[in-house]
């Protein structure tokens, strides 16, 4: 089970990497294509773009297929993206490669999630799908940097060319590791839509929405604030931001165990510690020390989020998981967008480059009011049980009923 956990967090390794890199890589494709660097940034939004509409839509069509054969040709439509965005030869097919990169970004991480939850006993779900989520946050310590040195120094395409191969690895992986999970009878688009009508499912998705636009409110504007406010050199960024992404990872270390203990707890708990921490990020970040400290805890508290509103989700659509899981990234798009939409207003409005902490802070404000009154109405008792199954067991009960059936065999 490990290697197959491996060979997710291998493949949300390669997404993390595509989705950040392209950010330090701008003013280099921006004199490749010949367009403007702000012009170029809209490949940013293609790619999120591309989560937003092939989340629900490709979960959709797949609803009926296996989920390891899924998870192959989600990967294989990633990598088919990213090496078209790297022999895109003018901004209008790059742009176009982007968005297809995007398309199976939403629906890997939410099959993913699925199947990280039924490797393992129930108890230990949690723990199994911030595994996966680990190589989303060590791709901004690793990937992003590298991925953004590689395309520095020998130009943006290899940048490309690189993750490619990493989702290459990543499908061998995949193909090699993770066991063949049947789909229940009752799979298909139908079924799946009819677990995204619950009310809990739809609060939990705009707690994704505005909660979590929270921290990209200071995120998008984090190299800046820094430079501007903090006065850090430009050359300081990138350790910085790697700096970050270790906080991102020490959250969601323990988001997995404590989504596991207390389900709702710990996403009010992540919800309340990030506003708090976005708060004090507004006062220490004008001393070098103290702003570096307060972003690591900023990381962990926007990773400790990530990891409940997953399993909640899940646990919501019951039986039918794979569309909600795969949803909240496009909920987790929409918050990039947001977020950073209102972190730009108070910058614009004068409000001085700190400002977007303080939106942040409100927002996830807002997304811990929205996460306790869905705890408030959910009349649900077994409300954190996570249904890792439809109609067959889970494989760690498969596991110990074939062993008991061999035990009897052996006896008789």
């Amino acid at each position: 089970m490990p290697l197959a956990l491996l060979a997710l967090a291998l493949v949300a390794f390669g997404i993390g990497t595509t989705e950040f890199a392209t950010m330090g890589l701008l003013p280099q494709i921006a004199d490749g294509v010949g367009v403007s660097v702000p012009h170029a940034g809209n490949l940013v939004s293609a790619y999120a773009l591309g989560v937003v509409v092939g989340a629900p839509i490709l979960t959709g069509i797949g609803a009926r297929i296996a989920h390891k054969r899924l998870l192959l040709l989600l990967s294989a439509m990633f990598v088919i993206g990213n090496v078209a965005s790297a022999l895109a030869p003018n901004f209008g097919l790059l742009f176009a490669a982007r968005f297809l990169a995007g398309l199976p970004h939403g629906a890997l991480f939410g099959v993913g999630a699925v199947v990280a939850s039924r490797l393992v006993a129930p108890e230990r779900a949690g723990r199994a799908v911030s595994r996966m989520f680990l190589g989303l946050t060590i791709a901004n310590i690793v990937g992003v940097p590298a991925g953004t040195a590689l395309g520095q120094h020998l130009g943006w395409r290899y940048a490309y060319c690189g993750v490619a191969v990493i989702g290459l690895v990543a499908l061998a992986a995949l193909a090699a590791f993770v066991p063949h999970q049947p789909r229940g009878s009752q799979s298909g688009i139908r079924h799946e839509l009819r677990a995204m009508g619950n009310r809990q499912v739809a609060l939990g998705l705009a707690t994704a929405v505005v909660g979590f636009g929270g921290f990209f409110a200071v995120y998008s504007y984090l190299v800046p604030i820094l430079t501007h406010v903090t006065g850090l050199a430009d050359s300081s960024t990138t350790w910085v931001l790697a700096l970050y992404g270790i906080g991102m990872t020490l959250g969601t270390l323990i988001a997995g165990p404590l989504s596991d203990r207390a389900l709702r707890p710990t996403l009010y708990g992540g919800l309340f510690l990030l506003g708090s921490t976005l708060v004090a990020f507004y006062f220490t970040v004008h001393s070098t020390v103290p702003a570096l400290v307060t972003l690591v805890f900023m990381g962990a508290m926007g990773a400790l989020v990530t990891t409940p509103v997953q399993m909640l989700l899940m646990a919501k659509a019951k039986n039918a998981p794979t569309m909600a899981a795969a949803s909240n990234h496009s909920a987790f798009n929409l918050a990039n967008a947001g977020g950073a939409w209102l972190g730009g207003l108070a910058i614009s409005a004068g409000w001085g480059w700190a400002s977007p902490a303080l939106v942040g802070a409100a927002l996830a404000a807002a997304g811990l009011g929205l996460a306790l009154l869905a705890g408030l109405t959910d009349r649900d008792t077994g409300s954190s049980a996570l249904v890792t199954s439809s109609s067959t067991p889970t494989p760690s009960k498969a596991v110990r009923d074939a062993d008991t059936q061999d035990v009897q065999t052996r006896s008789a």
